[in-house]
């Protein structure tokens, strides 16, 4: 990315000249609050649209997923983009990678959860992200909390590995009634997409329960799937408590938390979760600290 360079040559600092913001397109009002935040921090903003095969599993959506680059290029223009990196497959990949980056080991933070439900995803996912923030350099990088795990992933990564790079997360951007923006929610049948919302609000149940003083994990994620049980259309694959850092349960609820939640409501999978904060304080470093 040529232009990159450029916009950082004399700058004061370089590290805050260029703005990154990873997508796969089908761009909405989440992904426009990041480059506007990208905007607002950096000098020269960079949206790349790349829908990356390394991270869907067989039987996903890869071929169905939703794609109009022409759209995405003006409403990204509009937003405060000043370039629009859209590589075709050959040009990210001539042959096949024979380097795959892996965040977390086996059962760590890239294999639980969505690691979990969707294996080699996050494999996929540290990738092409590194590969990105390889060719992008020094930047500010932006990316939206909704996908909370992915955006621990690049935390982890980028932290390992030294890359001159500043991880930005960003709120999660939702409609009216609560439910996420998704470049999946275009899957939704309308019946779907009326409970779709309950996802929301099982995690907010779930956010009560942590406030109201639960100590157990069982009981703030009894809180959760209770709100969902009486939806047959709603398959739910988990819902968890978490600490934020490395996504593993903790022995008691305390301290700052997260609330993951993620499921099937016909054929579209969905994911969310929202910060919690118990009123019991963190007794010290959990066992995964060193």
């Amino acid at each position: 990315m040529a232009a990159l360079d450029a916009a950082r040559l004399g700058a004061p600092d370089p590290l805050a000249a260029v703005g990154l913001v990873p997508t796969m397109g089908a761009l909405h009002g989440g992904h426009l609050s990041l480059i506007r935040r990208a905007a607002a921090m950096t000098t020269s903003v960079a949206v790349t649209v790349y829908v990356n095969p390394l991270q869907f599993g067989p039987g996903e959506d890869l071929a169905r997923y939703p794609r109009d680059l022409e759209r995405d290029v003006a409403v990204a223009s509009e937003a405060g983009a000043h370039l629009v990196f859209a590589p075709e497959m050959e040009e990210m990949w001539p042959e096949p990678p024979a380097t795959t980056v892996s965040v977390g080991g086996v059962g760590g933070l890239g294999r639980r959860w969505e690691g979990a439900q969707r294996p080699g995803h996050f494999e996929g996912v540290a990738t092409i992200v590194t590969k990105l923030l390889g060719l992008a350099g020094r930047c500010h990088a932006f990316f939206g909390e909704k996908d909370f795990q992915q955006l621990a992933v690049i935390r982890r990564l980028v932290a390992d590995l030294s890359l001159p790079v500043a991880v930005v997360g960003c709120p999660t951007v939702r409609h009216p009634d609560g439910l996420a923006l998704s470049s999946r929610n275009a899957y939704l049948s309308a019946d779907e997409r009326a409970v779709a919302p309950r996802l929301y609000a099982a995690l907010l149940a779930g956010r009560r329960a942590v406030e109201d003083g639960a100590r157990h994990p069982g009981d703030v994620e009894q809180a959760m799937t209770a709100v969902l049980a009486g939806e047959e259309r709603w398959a739910l694959d988990y819902a968890a408590v978490v600490r934020p850092d490395d996504l593993s349960v903790p022995d008691t609820v305390a301290g700052e938390l997260r609330l993951l939640a993620a499921g099937r409501l016909g054929p579209t999978r969905l994911i969310d979760n929202l910060p919690a904060a118990s009123p019991h304080p963190e007794a010290g470093p959990h066992p995964e600290e060193p």
